[in-house]
């Protein structure tokens, strides 16, 4: 997975779990895309210090990740999804393959549940 889509699923996911500051400075690195010295200019620090929270705010959300594992189960949801999506398009398959597939996609859909 591309690094920026990761740091948008686990902001996504675990940025309310962020104080108010780093939410701030995450968003604007990540969905503003500002450099580190816009982003000290415009909250008083220095780049360094920007580059340090950004690093400690990754660190925060993969440590989330590493434990929840929702991104994970989230993107294997969507996989299955998207096989569902591919099904509805066959035309190939008689209706009872098609409904045994989509049954054995839905019971691994549900089982992330």
């Amino acid at each position: 997975m591309e690094k920026i889509v990761e740091q948008g699923l686990l902001y996504d996911f675990y940025g309310e779990l962020l104080t108010e500051h780093q939410k701030k400075i995450y968003e604007d690195v990540v969905y503003h895309d500002l450099s580190l010295a816009e982003i000290a200019s415009e909250n008083g620090i220095s780049r360094q210090g920007v580059h340090d929270m950004i690093r400690r705010c990754s660190r925060i959300l993969q440590e989330y990740e590493d434990k929840l594992h929702l991104v994970e189960r989230f993107m294997r949801i969507r996989d299955n999804v998207l096989k569902l999506d591919a099904l509805a398009e066959d035309t190939g398959l008689t209706r009872e393959e098609l409904a045994l597939k989509v049954r054995g996609i839905s019971s691994r859909i549900l089982e992330e549940l």
